[in-house]
Protein backbone atom coordinates (compact mmCIF):
# COMPACT_ATOMS: atom_id res chain seq x y z
CA UNK A 1 0.00 0.00 0.00
CA UNK A 2 1.33 3.38 -0.96
CA UNK A 3 2.23 5.87 1.75
CA UNK A 4 0.12 8.62 0.16
CA UNK A 5 -3.01 6.47 0.40
CA UNK A 6 -2.39 5.78 4.10
CA UNK A 7 -1.86 9.48 4.78
CA UNK A 8 -5.09 10.33 2.95
CA UNK A 9 -7.04 7.71 4.92
CA UNK A 10 -5.51 9.01 8.16
CA UNK A 11 -6.68 12.56 7.52
CA UNK A 12 -10.08 11.46 6.24
CA UNK A 13 -10.60 9.51 9.47
CA UNK A 14 -9.50 12.56 11.44
CA UNK A 15 -11.96 14.81 9.59
CA UNK A 16 -14.82 12.34 10.03
CA UNK A 17 -14.09 12.01 13.75
CA UNK A 18 -13.85 15.78 14.06
CA UNK A 19 -17.34 16.05 12.55
CA UNK A 20 -18.62 13.47 15.05
CA UNK A 21 -16.99 15.44 17.86
CA UNK A 22 -18.53 18.70 16.65
CA UNK A 23 -21.96 17.10 16.33
CA UNK A 24 -21.70 15.64 19.82
CA UNK A 25 -20.67 19.00 21.22
CA UNK A 26 -23.67 20.65 19.54
CA UNK A 27 -26.02 17.99 20.92
CA UNK A 28 -24.53 18.44 24.39
CA UNK A 29 -25.03 22.19 24.16
CA UNK A 30 -28.62 21.79 23.03
CA UNK A 31 -29.29 19.25 25.80
CA UNK A 32 -27.95 21.62 28.43
CA UNK A 33 -29.94 24.49 26.95
CA UNK A 34 -33.19 22.53 26.92
CA UNK A 35 -32.65 21.14 30.44
CA UNK A 36 -31.52 24.37 32.13
CA UNK A 37 -32.98 27.42 30.36
CA UNK A 38 -35.89 28.64 32.51
CA UNK A 39 -37.26 31.13 30.01
CA UNK A 40 -37.09 29.13 26.81
CA UNK A 41 -37.83 25.44 26.97
CA UNK A 42 -38.44 24.93 30.68
CA UNK A 43 -42.19 25.66 30.44
CA UNK A 44 -42.63 23.13 27.64
CA UNK A 45 -40.32 20.54 29.18
CA UNK A 46 -41.85 20.81 32.65
CA UNK A 47 -45.36 20.06 31.37
CA UNK A 48 -44.38 16.87 29.55
CA UNK A 49 -42.23 14.21 31.16
CA UNK A 50 -41.32 12.76 27.76
CA UNK A 51 -39.70 16.03 26.69
CA UNK A 52 -37.77 16.23 29.95
CA UNK A 53 -36.46 12.69 29.44
CA UNK A 54 -35.65 13.59 25.83
CA UNK A 55 -33.56 16.55 27.01
CA UNK A 56 -31.51 14.33 29.31
CA UNK A 57 -31.20 11.70 26.58
CA UNK A 58 -29.98 14.37 24.17
CA UNK A 59 -27.40 15.41 26.73
CA UNK A 60 -26.20 11.84 27.31
CA UNK A 61 -25.95 11.05 23.58
CA UNK A 62 -24.09 14.32 22.99
CA UNK A 63 -21.53 13.55 25.68
CA UNK A 64 -21.04 10.02 24.35
CA UNK A 65 -20.55 11.26 20.77
CA UNK A 66 -18.13 13.96 21.89
CA UNK A 67 -16.04 11.42 23.78
CA UNK A 68 -16.15 8.98 20.87
CA UNK A 69 -15.15 11.68 18.37
CA UNK A 70 -12.31 12.91 20.57
CA UNK A 71 -10.89 9.42 21.03
CA UNK A 72 -11.28 8.81 17.30
CA UNK A 73 -9.35 11.99 16.49
CA UNK A 74 -6.56 11.00 18.85
CA UNK A 75 -6.52 7.48 17.43
CA UNK A 76 -6.39 8.70 13.84
CA UNK A 77 -3.53 11.10 14.46
CA UNK A 78 -1.49 8.62 16.51
CA UNK A 79 -2.47 5.64 14.34
CA UNK A 80 -3.54 3.85 17.50
CA UNK A 81 -5.64 0.82 16.71
CA UNK A 82 -7.09 0.41 20.25
CA UNK A 83 -8.35 4.01 20.25
CA UNK A 84 -9.93 3.56 16.83
CA UNK A 85 -11.57 0.29 17.83
CA UNK A 86 -12.94 1.83 21.01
Amino acid sequence: VRMGVLTCVKYLMFIFNMLVFAGGTCLTGMGVWVAVDPAGFQDIVATRAVLSAGAWLLLAVGIALSLLGFLGCCGALRRSRPLLLL
